[in-house]
């Protein structure tokens, strides 16, 4: 039947259904009443007229209507149709892969761009298991995340989105993008700094001839080395090099852990003038300038922590270390103690008043080191103040504490980390010894309220926390002591002042001989010169030996932990303390000491629950092993020989677990 026309069978007219068109001819119906029943009661032959063109005109727009109704019908029903087989067309021509599945993971339907991964393989009505067990492990893993995800399949990459509700995977295959990422990631640009140690002092007593061969070696082995990394190496002067490479080529470097350290370093010693480097590289940043100011901190970094190492470190990253297996060379000469005893002089004569501060639960070397530095200010005319928590300070710093009241000058200058903030000032200078660290100072709010102006004196390796901008740094990892370092500063004080007292020179000799282990281990001749000139002075053995005694509870509590004593990896050992139980700090130090005279300890270690609730781990060695590097990876530091660390929320048992994996993940890696 011809939809166009007015239906007759009882049904209402197409058009009707349109409600819009119903109210037209509704509202044209009522005219049209209207006109004929005014036309009749005005004259009967007008209104015979007017009826006719009434259902003339009625017929015509009932079938008007009915044909607009129809256009607009088919336009629809096309533009439906059109839409329907967009859509087909899309999911059949895109190029997106989509797959459908049913409930027990069969496969339904997939698209052309998705079956040519598939390599012209029948994949339709299998399981997706048995089509392509990778692609079902993905799907199992990502099916309950609406989010994208970056996914590996057959050596391509693709985002992967997984539509669970409707059992439908969609993969876009991302691989060239992947690609130009890759290549812009392995092409970034790394700036690096190298430096010879120690050239200067191994050349001192050689010929010129004996000087060039060496030089020639150096470069030989540097250049050899960078073009076998694809990396630019230009020599800027005898002793520094200039270093640019791709990142691609510096995780090349970095997977061979810098063999180039130990390649110098052995053909050097072989030839009598041993050498080493020390490396900074920076990365990660578009600004050049800021790339050759990182790479400068990192070596830097390196050179405080005692050369013959590499830091690698982007400038808001952490830092990564290699090398720094030995024992650092000796550099310090008589000059730079003096050009450093002369600059903080200075620097003093510029400052209303001095503060300085060991670490927290400090032991003889730190508060001799105050003690020291207190006497030098004092030869500058300068008022100094030690700051010091006495309430938590162990039983030889007590004793000591208790000799001092009998100089009452030295006595008056101890402060407690309240006295020292409210009488610091922006001119005062603040002096921090035997630690670098701001976060394990005696008083960390009295270094934040002067670290503007901060100097730091210390024989620990430094690491990645650090002060920014201190006015003066001497850090030398060599030295046995702060003491020592700080004993050699008074041949260059003015000695019209009153000199060094037996109860300053005591303290200073005793915090040498603790640091050295009654002079076993880091010792040098510049320490027996600082112990010379410190008995010269007034320092007394019996005092120091006084000031060494333990009472008999920390004796049997050593004992007790040096019981409990486990050997592992046949050259460490390591003591773990009871669960609920609180050990002294300086006690569990001391059995860990202990543990190295022990035949074939080239290593120990030691874990208890502390006073403050951490629990610490306390670490010595030989010399062979770097306990440094362990200390750091559980986030603490200390010398290539002897290194502690604190750890909160874990108990003793599991921080035991942790030691363990983290030597066995150095040792892995080694």
């Amino acid at each position: 039947m011809d939809k166009s026309k007015p239906q007759t069978t009882g049904q209402l007219p197409p058009f009707l259904h349109n409600r819009r068109l119903r109210r037209i001819m509704t509202f044209i119906a009522i005219i049209v009443v209207f006109g004929v029943v005014v036309s009749f009661l005005l004259n009967p032959i007008v209104a015979v007229v007017m009826v006719t063109i009434s259902v003339v005109g009625l017929i015509y727009t009932i079938f008007m209507m009915n044909e607009i109704s129809s256009d607009t019908n088919r336009y629809i029903e096309d533009l439906s149709y059109r839409i329907h087989r967009g859509e087909q067309e899309a999911l059949l021509e895109m190029p997106i892969g989509v797959m459908v599945l049913n409930d027990s993971r069969m496969i339904e339907w997939a698209n052309p761009f998705l079956l040519q991964y598939f390599e012209g393989e029948n994949i339709l009505d299998k399981k997706l298991e048995d089509v392509d067990g990778d692609l079902s492990q993905l799907l199992m893993k990502y099916q309950d995340d609406k989010e994208f995800h970056t996914i590996t399949w057959r050596n391509r990459k693709f985002t992967m989105l997984v539509q669970s509700e409707y059992n439908t995977v969609y993969l876009l295959d991302i691989t060239r993008y992947a690609q130009l990422e890759e290549r812009y990631l392995d092409e970034q640009i790394s700036v690096g700094q190298i430096f010879l140690d120690n050239y200067d002092e191994v050349t001192q007593s050689m010929t010129d001839q004996e000087i060039s061969n060496l030089s020639n070696y150096i470069t030989n082995e540097l250049a050899s080395w960078s073009q076998r990394y694809g990396m630019y190496l230009k020599q800027i002067d005898d002793d520094h090099f200039f270093l640019m490479a791709y990142a691609k080529s510096l995780a090349a470097v970095e997977n061979d852990k810098f063999n180039i350290l130990d390649t110098v370093r052995e053909s050097t010693s072989k030839q009598n003038f041993p050498l080493t480097l020390s490396i900074g590289i920076s990365y990660g940043e578009e600004d050049l300038n800021s790339l050759a100011d990182q790479a400068q901190s990192n070596l830097d970094l390196a050179l405080g922590r005692g050369g013959d190492q590499v830091v690698v470190k982007s400038l808001e990253g952490t830092a990564r270390f290699y090398g720094g297996k030995t024992n650092p060379m000796e550099k310090r000469t008589r000059v730079r103690a003096r050009m450093i005893s002369q600059a903080l002089n200075e620097l003093m004569k510029e400052s209303d008043q001095v503060f300085v501060q060991g670490h927290e639960r400090p032991d003889m070397d730190s508060l001799g080191a105050c003690l020291g530095i207190r006497r030098i200010a004092q030869m500058n005319n300068k008022q100094c103040w030690i700051v010091l928590d006495k309430g938590n300070v162990h039983s030889d710093i007590q004793r000591l504490l208790e000799e001092i009241k009998n100089y009452p000058e030295i006595n008056d200058a101890i402060i407690s980390p309240e006295e020292a903030l409210s009488k610091a000032t922006d001119s005062s200078l603040m002096i921090m010894v035997d630690h670098s660290k701001p976060s394990i100072s005696m008083a960390e709010n009295v270094y934040d309220r002067l670290s503007k102006r901060v100097v730091i004196i210390d024989h620990h390796r430094r690491g990645e926390e650090f002060p920014e901008n201190p006015m003066l740094v001497y850090i030398e990892p060599y030295a046995s002591s702060t003491c020592e370092l700080i004993t050699e500063m008074f041949e260059y004080q003015s000695h019209d002042e009153e000199p060094i007292n037996k109860i300053e020179a005591t303290a200073m000799l005793t915090g040498i001989f603790v640091d050295t282990q009654s002079f076993s281990m880091r010792t040098g001749t510049r320490t027996f010169d600082a112990a010379s000139y410190l008995r010269s002075t007034g320092a007394d053995s019996n005092d120091m030996q006084q000031l060494m005694k333990e009472n008999v509870d920390n004796y049997l509590e050593r004992n007790h932990l040096i019981s409990m004593v486990e050997f592992f990896n046949s050259d460490m050992a390591m003591i773990v303390g009871e669960e609920d139980r609180v050990y002294d700090s300086v006690t569990a130090a001391q059995a860990c000491d202990s543990l190295l005279t022990m035949n074939g300890v080239d290593a120990s270690f030691i874990i208890t629950k502390r006073t403050d609730g951490l629990v610490g781990v306390s670490a010595r060695s030989t010399g062979k092993i770097n306990v440094q590097i362990i200390m750091e990876r559980m986030g603490g530091g200390g010398h290539l020989s002897s290194g502690a660390t604190q750890i909160g929320d874990k108990t003793v048992a599991e921080v035991r677990e942790l030691l363990l994996e983290t030597i066995n993940n150095i040792d892995d890696n080694e």
